[in-house]
């Protein structure tokens, strides 16, 4: 293995060991009461709610969820493969930056269209 790839694995590396370094110390200071036991006027507050309308909460958020996710998900694929090509574009011919930044936007919508949609379900919740 050469030096650059000696680099890049450590690198990676040393980025993943952050990130489970943070996501340890997030879990131990925000979630500390996770296993704690509730009181009694709680447990009375969530008893309203059927075990059949908390069922269907519980699909509407996932639906919710898998909406907005997908969306964001699909409108970075598409922002980093046009983005890509109009940086190139852009870099060859400078008069054609506009339409460029139209097609960008367009594909931000898609993200936006994901977000309405998770308020649609959201709100039928």
């Amino acid at each position: 293995m050469n030096e650059p790839e000696k680099k890049l694995r450590l690198c990676i590396i040393q980025s993943i060991i952050l990130l489970v370094t943070v996501l340890a110390i997030m879990g131990t200071l925000f979630c500390n009461n996770a296993f704690a036991e509730g009181s009694t006027e709680a447990n009375t507050l969530d008893s309203n709610i059927s075990t059949e309308k908390a069922g269907v909460m519980k699909f509407g958020l996932i639906s919710a969820g898998i909406a907005f996710g997908l969306a964001a998900i699909g409108g970075g694929y598409a922002i980093s493969h046009i983005g890509a090509a109009a940086m190139g574009a852009i870099a060859e011919k400078p008069q054609i930056a506009m339409q460029a930044l139209i097609f960008v936007g367009l594909a931000e919508g898609v993200v936006v269209f994901g977000v309405i949609a998770a308020f649609i379900i959201l709100g039928k919740v």
